[in-house]
């Protein structure tokens, strides 16, 4: 089959979610295409799989940054899940949905629709709480939200040792308001295993669907376009077959603030004359596609532990007998550590006292990891991870070739603004973090400081080493904004439009106007739950083929 009523390029968090709630029309027909492979991997499903996943490289795109010239010029590694599921597959697990003054921002930056209380109900519609359902949250939804089954003793040391260090305690990051607390992080995972969007939208009942096609290790080469109307998409396969595929209604761009400018611009929409550069022509001048790039600035704070395997979790030579309990655990009730998500306690703080919400996240790991996973650490330890949630530096996705194999440009341009304070607030990260690792609570197994390491105490210090060690906590949004029709910084309507091209939305991260206070997944899914209402009300109306 080649004629589809809607094609969605990217079985990310936001494909997944418009694939299932489409494909519920039995007369739509509907094609989702993903560049991965089916999520096969053992790691992708059992949540400690976390701490392994980073070893597969066909897993994620293996992106790299532009050397950043405030961070010793480095390349940073980016790493964008490639599978079915995308980021989701590959994620922390956390569900951390952000603050009410994030969405009404957004909607003061001219997204009209996108504030709290307007999309509170997608949050609520995409949930299923094992904690039941009430104003904030919702009980009946396809994406799991549990309790961790059993919190490492660590993990409940660091909410101890955040309330020591005069922070309020929480059982719930996502009542919409001032969240300024630690506690224990509630997870999309259900009954031991990761609820990636693709397991918790794409199930098998769904993904059986005769009006539903999912082509898997497809990549869409460059969407069609003709009278400044989306048509269709060209992909190849991994055996470099090459087909056309038409969309008689929209094509669904869901690629991620990545791919997703990348994709516009190889198919001539976005600045003109960068287009021009690599000859590609152009469809749209559209100059801030690719700007506007955001992401959460992170930096480590890591310990050796005392006390053997009571001091956290590791690599050590009883690793054998551990698993063996561990695998137990797991199959009998489906807890224990392989039911661990690793980043099982965080928290958030003001940098400044007086700021109207918590600008500074953690996340707390009761193990120590290496290089984004990458590299296995021997020993036991715990790592504490705290970023910088509203950062004032853009940066942006560039095009290095016409070609669509060859990678984008990314470039965050990270402790870029202008009056340092981004600095300032990683500064003040670290700070916290010393803070409270240094209470009472880690006094009975407290090791050595590995990161930053005794010998990094004076201003000048600190500054240098976070240059030269600071990473991405894989949240980048922002590269094909939403705003109001006549704001020229917006490339996308409240109602994800491309401006200009009739039958194209954008739906996944990068419609972000700004960076929200928390983690970006479950934002992500609740976008894609308002955005298919939106083109669903859309379909019924003969109205999806307009021109913003």
């Amino acid at each position: 089959m080649t004629d589809f009523d809607f094609i969605i390029v990217g079985g990310g968090s936001a494909g997944c979610v418009l694939a299932r709630r489409l494909s519920d029309d039995p007369k739509l027909k509907v094609c989702l295409i993903e560049a991965g492979a089916k999520a096969r991997n053992p790691a992708i499903h059992l949540p400690f799989g976390l701490a392994v996943i980073g070893l597969f490289n066909n897993l994620q795109w293996g992106y790299e940054t532009a050397p950043q010239q405030h961070l010793s010029k480095r390349h940073l590694f980016w790493p964008r899940g490639k599978v079915l599921g995308g980021s989701s597959a590959v994620n922390a697990m956390v569900y951390a949905r952000g603050m009410r003054a994030d969405y009404d921002n957004w909607a003061q930056l001219g997204a009209e629709g996108w504030d709290y209380d307007s999309i509170l109900p997608y949050f609520r519609k995409a949930e299923a709480n094992q904690r039941g359902g009430d104003h904030i949250h919702g009980a009946d939804g396809p994406l799991s939200v549990s309790d961790l089954p059993n919190p490492n003793p660590l993990s409940q040391a660091f909410v101890d040792a955040g309330a020591q260090a005069q922070i309020p305690i929480t059982d719930d990051f996502n009542r919409g308001e001032d969240c300024e607390a630690v506690g224990i992080y509630q997870v999309t995972t259900r009954n031991g295993l990761r609820a990636s969007a693709a397991r918790a939208y794409l199930s098998p009942d769904v993904r059986q669907r005769p009006n539903l096609t999912i082509l898997t290790q497809t990549s869409v080469r460059r969407l069609e376009i003709s009278d400044r109307r989306a048509w269709g998409v060209h992909t190849t396969n991994n055996a470099d077959e090459q087909q056309t595929l038409r969309a008689s209604r929209e094509v669904l761009l869901s690629a991620g603030a990545i791919n997703s400018p990348h994709l516009l611009m190889l198919s001539g929409i976005g600045p003109a004359e960068h287009l021009r550069s690599h000859g590609i022509d152009v469809v749209k001048d559209a100059p801030f596609i690719g700007q506007r790039l955001a992401d959460h600035l992170d930096v480590i704070t890591q310990f050796t532990s005392r006390g053997g395997a009571r001091g956290g979790l590791g690599f050590q030579w009883n690793l054998p007998p551990r698993g063996l309990r561990w695998a137990a655990q797991w199959l009998t009730r489906r807890g224990g550590t392989l039911a661990s998500n690793l980043a099982e306690a965080g928290g958030f703080v003001k940098s400044d006292p007086q700021l109207d919400r918590p600008d500074i996240q953690f996340h707390f790991l009761p193990a120590r990891m290496a290089n984004h996973g990458r590299e296995l650490v021997w020993g036991y330890g715990y790592t504490l991870h705290a970023c910088n949630l509203y950062p004032r530096s853009e940066g942006e996705i560039r095009l290095t070739s016409a070609d669509p194999k060859a990678p984008p440009m990314m470039d965050p341009r990270y402790l870029s603004d202008p009056d340092g304070r981004d600095m300032h607030v990683m500064m003040a990260a670290l700070d916290w973090s010393r803070r409270i690792l240094a209470a009472p609570a880690f006094d009975p197994i407290r090791g050595r400081e590995l990161q930053p390491g005794p010998g990094v105490q004076t201003e000048d210090e600190i500054r240098a080493w976070i240059m030269e060690t600071a990473e991405t906590i894989y949240h980048p949004v922002g590269t094909v904004a939403m705003g109001a029709a006549e704001d020229p910084r917006a490339s996308l309507t409240p109602d994800l439009r491309v401006k200009g091209i009739a039958a194209l939305r954008v739906v996944d991260a990068s419609v972000m106007p700004r960076l929200i206070g928390g983690n970006t997944n479950a934002p992500t899914i609740m976008i894609a739950e308002k955005a298919a209402e939106m083109i669903l009300a859309a379909a019924r109306t003969g109205t999806e083929a307009s021109t913003p």
